[in-house]
């Protein structure tokens, strides 16, 4: 059976942007890891990984959970600074 530091050393994501994906997609962290690799992977995917962070810090918002939006928050910077490339298809 695979850890999740097994996993995670499969993918170029953390543990903190699979747990929004899984959070978001509503699957287990293996499923949303694979996705994640994928995004990353594709030519539109780290705009959508993007967003799908940002739709879980609005969630976390509108629902009351202002910690959670805040650890997604920091989540959300982490990913935008280490996906440079984020920058370049944005403005493409």
């Amino acid at each position: 059976m695979l850890s999740i530091d097994d996993i995670l050393g499969m993918c170029e994501c953390t543990e903190e942007e699979i747990a929004a994906v899984a959070m978001h997609e509503h699957v287990p962290d293996a499923v949303a890891s694979e996705l994640a690799d994928y995004l990353v992977h594709s030519p539109d995917g780290v705009p959508k990984l993007r967003k799908i962070i940002a739709e879980d810090i609005e969630t976390a918002k509108r629902e009351g959970h202002t910690e959670q939006a805040n650890k997604l928050n920091e989540v959300l910077k982490h990913f935008i600074a280490t996906h440079p490339e984020y920058h370049e298809r944005a403005s493409a």
